[in-house]
């Protein structure tokens, strides 16, 4: 199991209340208390926060899952999580690629970071609480049926509006990267 040292685990946790506090609009029922217990509890969890934390995705929470009593962190990030750019989707896709491969697949990169890629419903949902990729885009989970034909889904936002797109999913760009989000 991946773990952090208590001085991380403090570090990261002053870094999640601070944000917290710093955005009320994004989680107006929840108690910061209820999640640093959750936190406390929950070292793995600390792990991949940290995760999404160094890789530049602002973790945040956005949702209560009643039914799980989760909390639902997402990256928060205005524009995609800068250390996780220039990646292809999935490992099938960097195979295929024979030349100029990109460095990784965000597939892979998300499941060693412990979170889940974001499909267009949790896209569309993070969109609600600000301006995202208005500059940059994000790959997010696409269909079997559309993975299957050799392409995959990405978001942004341009002119105020949501928008999903298709690339094959060998490409790769600077200003795409991934968005995940991590239950606790």
């Amino acid at each position: 199991m991946k773990k952090l040292t208590a001085e991380q685990q403090e570090n990261l946790t002053n870094i999640l209340k601070l944000r917290f506090e710093q955005n009320m609009n994004r989680h107006k029922d929840v108690a910061w208390n209820d999640v640093e217990t959750k936190l406390k509890i929950n070292n793995d969890k600390l792990w991949s926060l940290n995760e999404m934390e160094i890789t530049g995705g602002e973790p945040d929470i956005l949702d209560y899952d009643a039914a799980t009593n989760e909390f639902v962190f997402f990256d928060c990030a205005v524009e995609s999580p800068k250390n996780r750019r220039s990646f292809c989707y999935d490992g099938k896709a960097l195979e295929s690629r024979k030349e100029n491969k990109p460095k990784n697949n965000v597939i892979d990169v998300a499941g060693e970071m412990g979170i889940e890629l974001l499909d267009e419903k949790n896209y569309r949902y993070l969109q609600e609480f600000g301006a995202f990729d208005t500059k940059t885009s994000s790959w997010i989970l696409s269909p079997p049926n559309i993975r299957a034909l050799g392409g995959a889904l990405f978001g942004d936002r341009r002119y105020n509006q949501v928008f999903i797109y298709h690339n094959g999913a060998e490409s790769y760009y600077a200003a795409r990267g991934f968005r995940g989000l991590l239950r606790v």
